[in-house]
């Protein structure tokens, strides 16, 4: 399958969530108390107190929002490959989701092409349709798994790619970027601080910066799965039109 997988055909993404609100104790005194029955298992398992467990509350679509989805895609001409890039980041969910949206619609809504994420049909694709949901937006065909056979869905994920039918395996995009020798540049965050960064700091910027990269990422790492050389610097374009 790798071997005839065309690249050209493939919108990599990202995402980047956070809690809805900045702490436990903004939340509504209803929400406070799905919260508290949605996170009772992890919480008691690892000793937290609800205000200790809300840090987790963004990787739960009803609990959680995005505020960066980043994109990449290659092109090639005569040999010549050019991979661009682009990023929607806003405070304002709705807003980027219906740009994000816009993008897949023009320009991915048929049957060649594929969307590719790590961890992308547990976690990125799945939120992303809940969220469109959540906002009153239509969730465009390439992300709808809604009637459709399994060789119908245009799902890639390198994190089951690797997996190789091991279900009970995760494994990083961090370890296998360096199990693979991908150049990871030397971050000063990772998932884990974005909630901080964008409650905190309010620095969306940095988010987007973090998002973009790991995108790259997920591309070099499926070209190293095909056996193809890896992106250089030259053939990186910032902005998909």
């Amino acid at each position: 399958m790798l071997e005839t997988l065309k690249i050209n055909n493939i919108l990599f993404l990202d995402i980047e969530t956070v809690a809805v609100e900045s702490s436990f104790v903004k939340l509504d005194e209803e929400f406070q108390h799905l919260w508290e029955l949605k996170s009772r298992y992890f919480r008691e398992k690892e000793e937290l107190t609800i205000e200790e467990s809300y840090n987790k509350a963004g990787i739960y679509a009803e609990f959680g929002k995005i505020v960066c989805v980043s994109v990449g895609y290659i092109t090639s001409s005569s040999g010549e490959r050019e991979y661009r890039t682009k990023s929607f980041y806003s405070h304002n969910e709705k807003e980027l989701l219906e740009e994000f949206s816009e993008l897949l619609t023009k320009h991915f809504d048929n049957f060649d092409s594929l969307l590719c994420a790590h961890n992308g049909k547990e976690f990125d694709f799945p939120y992303l349709c809940r969220r469109m949901l959540v906002n009153g937006l239509k969730i465009p065909s390439i992300l709808n798994l809604a009637g459709k056979k399994p060789w119908e869905v245009q799902h890639l994920d390198t994190m089951q790619l690797w997996k190789f039918g091991d279900y009970k395996h995760y494994t990083s995009l961090k370890l296998l970027a360096k199990l693979f020798g991908i150049p990871s540049p030397k971050d000063d965050i990772d998932g884990s601080d974005v909630g901080r960064i964008y409650w905190e700091e309010n620095d969306l910027e940095r988010i987007e910066k973090y998002c973009k990269k790991d995108v790259l990422t997920i591309v070099q790492l499926l070209l190293k799965y095909k056996g193809e050389k890896l992106l250089e610097k030259n053939e990186i374009v910032d902005i998909i039109d």
